[in-house]
């Protein structure tokens, strides 16, 4: 009989991208695997996870505003409402395992499923837990985590040490250099640099490019920027007239592999899943850790390497 899975989480490419590694490796293992994916209303995965193949339900979960905490007022409420919108969800699919891959959208499906006597896993990306694992830890049946010394954050006899999932479309770049820079319109004679913010783009890296146009022309370098959805508008707006023909701004990277088989050196945020492809992809990197993270996680994520 056909094992039944649901998969839990999402916000940002960081959680999506690795959950949708994990189903994908289930059905390489058990094509006939039952595979549904749980995010939160209005969030990235709502978009990411059909466009590769897959079934989503979406909660009306929102995260926890740090900045502004008036804004959190309504949280408790929609918070129940999930938790009864997630009991719905598992009583009509029958899921045989719920995993949460992190992110406020796996809080509530966890923790019915938990309820409901659906064993849980958990899959930790980061070198520093986030907050909703931290708080599912207590009753998932296991922990699994790509950096050592994650017994600070989880029960020590739940943990498995497993590397961070990632999709093998990304990170297969052998005999592609060529291909890629055609889709690009790049040239093979020159060298390329590839920046990118995340799938949420990161201001800072792309203020660095903005104002190193002058600078990257006048050496003939190329640039793949992925400047993100939220800052697309406004950079494609101030400089349609003065971007160089040799910088290629895109909001989003539909293949990743296109995109590190071109470049010759890296320049990126250090999210646990961005980190982990760019072991397997074997490029120089220069890694610029986003201040805007809890608990700094992607400064401990950079250095983990460097140790």
């Amino acid at each position: 009989m056909a094992k039944k899975v649901i998969i839990s989480g999402g916000g940002t490419g960081g959680h999506i991208f690795p959950a949708i590694a994990i189903a994908n490796a289930l059905l390489r293992l058990d094509p006939a695997t039952e595979i549904l994916f749980v995010g939160a209303n209005g969030k990235m995965e709502m978009e990411k996870v059909p466009a590769a193949g897959y079934q989503i339900e979406g909660l009306d979960i929102v995260g926890i505003n740090r900045q502004h905490l008036w804004k959190n007022i309504m949280l408790p409420f929609k918070l129940i409402r999930s938790l009864w919108q997630a009991r719905k969800i598992i009583k009509k699919f029958k899921p045989d395992v719920a995993v949460g891959v992190g992110g406020f959208a796996s809080g509530p499906l966890l923790m019915m499923a938990n309820r409901m006597a659906i064993p849980t896993l958990l899959q930790e990306q980061n070198s520093y837990a986030g907050v909703t694992n931290k708080k599912l830890s207590v009753k998932a049946a296991r922990i699994c985590v790509a950096f050592e010394g994650m017994e600070q954050f989880f029960p020590a006899d739940k943990i498995l040490l497993t590397g961070n999932p990632i999709r093998r479309s990304s990170v297969n770049i052998e005999g592609k250099e060529q291909e890629a820079l055609n889709a690009f319109g790049l040239d093979i004679n020159k060298k390329t640099i590839l920046v990118t913010g995340g799938s949420l783009g990161a201001r800072t890296l792309n203020d660095c490019v903005k104002n190193s146009l002058e600078l990257l022309k006048a050496n003939d370098v190329q640039v793949i920027w992925q400047c993100g959805g939220y800052y697309y508008d406004s950079l494609q707006q101030e400089l349609q007239d003065t971007l160089p023909e040799q910088i290629k701004m895109t909001a989003f990277l539909q293949r990743m592999d296109y995109a590190y088989a071109a470049a010759d050196c890296i320049i990126a945020r250090s999210g646990a899943g961005t980190i982990s492809e760019l072991c397997v992809v074997g490029k120089p990197v220069i890694m610029v850790p986003s201040p805007n993270v809890a608990e700094d996680h992607q400064t401990k994520n950079a250095l983990s390497l460097r140790e």
